[in-house]
């Protein structure tokens, strides 16, 4: 044996090439299958121990308002999910314009609000004919509902 202030020298294994294919290592080189990791404790759980919730990120959409304003409209007829995914990614479409275009018109006007004249005017721009006026009429009756109250 070695003295106690003495370390033995560690023997070095000869560094072997990296192999260019998996069918080349003997079995016993070969990295054990992924398998089930078991808890530390042997499987009981320890009273008061918590388990950690993953977080779902919440995605916001306008389904539930498309849906009430189909049953208003029509209570008797219902709506597919693809149907659904089609009317969201509309109304995103048109409030994304919506907003570019009274985002430009602010600045423009080198106003740093966007008020409800500027969401009317770009309402005007982007909406054609009969539907802008619509538009602009249902959202004049809500803005006049909102101060109201």
């Amino acid at each position: 044996m070695a003295p106690k202030g003495e370390k033995k020298p560690a023997e070095k294994k000869p560094v072997e090439e990296k192999k260019s294919t998996v069918a080349e290592k003997s079995p016993a080189e070969k990295k054990p299958k992924a398998g089930k990791k078991l808890p530390k404790d042997g499987g009981a759980a320890a009273v008061g121990d918590k388990k950690k919730k993953r977080n779902k990120k919440s995605v916001e959409t306008y389904k539930i308002y498309i849906f009430k304003v189909l049953k208003q409209v029509h209570p008797d007829i219902g709506i597919s999910s693809k149907a659904m995914g089609i009317m969201n990614s509309f109304i995103n479409d048109i409030f994304e314009k919506l907003a570019a275009e009274s985002s430009r018109l602010a600045r423009y006007n080198k106003k740093p609000t966007i008020t409800s004249r500027e969401i009317q005017t770009a309402v005007r721009l982007v909406l054609p004919g009969e539907l802008a006026k619509h538009a602009v009429s249902e959202g004049t009756k809500a803005v006049t509902k909102f101060t109201s109250s």
